[in-house]
């Protein structure tokens, strides 16, 4: 979810995943290469330079990102490769960004071959002046994206290993109970079971909050061989923003805090993913927790790849698109 209210894109929408015929000249161009610029910082903590451990993370580096286009920003869901090497992530008004990831000693200092790309619907044509433009999460396995979409709450499949940006949008069934969620409070997390677990190959999807402020959300298995529908229990009006699976298959959930007044908040639990059924009621303690006497932003983005024997797991914030805000990058060690 943005932290502020978007415009009238809404008022663009059409009603499918393609656009009506007519509108095809006013559309945009596909890909857009552009240049990230990435300032590093080795702090994660300004006030004690000299800090690396927090909590049960260590802290292997960070990057205040900015592109060369202003459709760069709004990144709401993030995926690295096995090796970490290739990097996507998606804004929340429905564009694809590519990037090959350069690192030295362990951490990532530059960006290379990076391009934006609208995502587009089952007729070819970009959805982000349709109805579909909320996209909030984001996860790549076995070759195949899934993107959930808030407003709407729809998954979207798309073939990634087969035709990657220029894939087009499979709406897939939800469970009712994800229909009725409220409208700006949708299915923000996404991870695709690893193999190994009994409920290997289901997707896993979680709202950001689905009742009151200390209530439970709501989260549902989709497909595999127990699909239905369980809740995560919230601590401290934080709201769950993604979620990423470990090789042994427990659960990370990134969440979020904002007050006016107070600024923003992270933390990151770790769930057992034995107790991933329907049903179920998950909870797990707190790896993490950061506000802005640590340099983070609104995190929205999580996602875990494997670097010589060790567990990393890399954030990403949503800017909103505006310029009080920015676009940071982190890496953490699980230790």
């Amino acid at each position: 979810m943005r932290l502020t209210r978007r415009g009238v894109l809404a008022g663009l929408g059409a009603a499918s995943l393609g656009l009506p015929a007519a509108q095809a000249q006013s559309l945009e161009p596909g890909r857009i290469s552009l240049t990230i610029s990435a300032h590093r910082f080795d702090a994660f903590e300004p006030r004690d330079p000299g800090k690396t451990r927090f909590g049960e993370l260590s802290f292997r580096g960070g990057l205040v990102l900015r592109g060369d286009h202003p459709r760069f920003g709004g990144f709401s869901g993030l995926w690295r490769s096995r090796s970490g090497g290739d990097l996507v992530a998606i804004t929340d008004n429905s564009f694809w960004l590519t990037a090959k990831t350069v690192s030295e000693r362990g951490r990532i200092v530059r960006f290379e071959q990076a391009e934006l790309a609208p995502f587009l619907g089952s007729s070819g044509r970009p959805l982000h002046r349709s109805r579909y433009y909320d996209t909030e999460s984001l996860t790549i396995a076995d070759g195949v994206a899934y993107i959930g979409v808030e407003r709407t709450h729809d998954v979207l499949r798309f073939d990634w290993a087969r035709y990657g940006v220029e894939a087009r949008a499979r709406i897939i069934p939800v469970p009712r109970e994800v229909k009725r969620l409220p409208s700006n409070r949708g299915l923000e997390a996404m991870g695709v079971v690893p193999a190994g677990q009994p409920l290997a190959g289901a997707l896993a999807a979680i709202a950001e909050r689905s009742g009151g402020e200390d209530g439970p959300t709501l989260g549902a298995i989709i497909g595999g061989p127990q699909p239905g529908l369980f809740q995560v229990r919230r601590h401290g009006s934080f709201d769950v923003t993604d979620l990423a699976f470990l090789p042994g298959g427990d659960i990370l959930l990134l969440e979020r805090w904002y007050k006016p007044l107070r600024g923003v908040g992270m933390r990151i639990r770790r769930v057992p993913g034995a107790s991933l059924r329907p049903g179920a009621m998950l909870d797990g303690p707190s790896l993490i927790e950061a506000d802005l006497g640590q340099e983070i932003d609104n995190m929205e983005g999580l996602c875990v790849h494997q670097d010589q024997g060790e567990t990393v797991l890399t954030l990403i914030s949503d800017d909103n698109f505006s310029f009080l805000q920015r676009t940071v990058l982190l890496e953490f060690a699980l230790k």
